[in-house]
């Protein structure tokens, strides 16, 4: 039996997709709905699983090890995702310290734990992109968010417990059933429907010698392909650590609006405006997994290409589907 946590996000109703689509119902879904106009319900309304936990019901039942015991997995997708939160104190709270409780949960009882990190723990990347012991201890993220994902990460490896468990630094991840995220909505998710109207897209400017407009460089990764990831880790139990989910590959904002312009039947239009000065000093210009770690461990199957991906996206986002 599997646990999915953030089972109505992103990332999390993908993995439950992935999992009915290889004949697996047998999954407890763990979420927090925000009244019951939650958009985030579209994103599970025809999953099949056994039963779906309010995340405070599911904490107390791990607390109080009530949680079903014939549960072998816990996927723990669940966070505050937002890069603008500024609550600290949530942060730790929801990020850090309910993932402690799940993964100390999962060891007691030799339970496979599978949890998200963040590539934003890299911060603007002076440190690199590998995902070994070194750069992890040396990491400076750029937000409380990445705070909060970077500190679990530490915490994990401080106590010698990362090579039991599985934490992974997602990328720039797009793909289906990411409508509910509001300005956290990848840029492709937001730009298609305007590219179909008006034929135009917006891109930030470069305040960077080295880069042109539209040129700065992201490592952006199809939900499809970062499901499959997470589902490697499932099958094989004895690796453990953590990796990188990325392609290996940065591509320029330019890149990707072209891709779009292709997907919608347009020709291309880009237009630059000025990046807001709040932002100026956290961006990245450069983003790129370093994939060794993820290939050496037996992860062999190829990433799809920005423009494939986001040809298959558009189908999705053209008829308002889920997956």
């Amino acid at each position: 039996m599997f646990v999915v946590t953030g089972a109505g996000g992103f990332i999390g109703s993908c993995i439950v997709a992935r999992l009915n689509e290889l004949g697996e119902t047998q999954i407890i879904l763990v979420d927090e709905w925000e009244g019951n106009n939650d958009p985030r319900k579209k994103n599970i309304e025809h999953k099949k699983y056994v039963k779906y936990y309010d995340k405070k019901e599911f904490l107390k039942l791990v607390i109080e090890d009530k949680l079903n015991p014939a549960v072998q997995c816990l996927i723990h997708m669940g966070a505050c995702s937002s890069t603008t939160c500024m609550d600290e104190e949530y942060l730790r709270v929801n990020n850090l310290e309910y993932t402690k409780t799940l993964a100390q949960w999962a060891l007691k009882k030799n339970a496979r734990f599978i949890y998200a990190s963040s590539a934003a723990t890299y911060g603007d990347g002076e440190s690199g992109y590998k995902d070994d012991d070194r750069t992890t201890l040396k990491c400076k993220p750029l937000n409380l968010y990445g705070k909060s994902k970077n500190d679990f990460d530490l915490w994990a490896l401080k106590n010698g417990l990362l090579d039991k468990m599985v934490g992974l630094k997602f990328f720039n991840v797009f793909g289906p059933n990411e409508y509910h995220k509001g300005d956290m909505r990848s840029v492709i998710c937001k730009a298609y429907p305007q590219v179909v109207q008006d034929g135009v897209m917006r891109l930030f400017k470069s305040y960077h010698p080295d880069y042109e407009d539209g040129g700065q460089k992201r490592d952006f990764i199809y939900v499809k392909d970062a499901v499959d990831v997470v589902l490697f880790f499932v099958n094989h139990k004895n690796i453990n650590g953590l990796f990188n989910v990325g392609t290996g590959k940065a591509r320029t904002w330019n890149d990707l609006a072209r891709a779009i312009f292709r997907a919608a039947g347009k020709n291309p239009n880009i237009e630059y405006f000025e990046m807001p000065e709040h932002l100026r000093p956290r961006y990245q210009y450069f983003t790129e997994a370093d994939m060794g770690k993820l290939r050496k461990a037996g992860y062999q199957k190829p990433f799809t290409s920005l423009e494939d991906a986001i040809l298959d996206y558009a189908l999705y986002l053209k008829n308002q589907s889920y997956w």
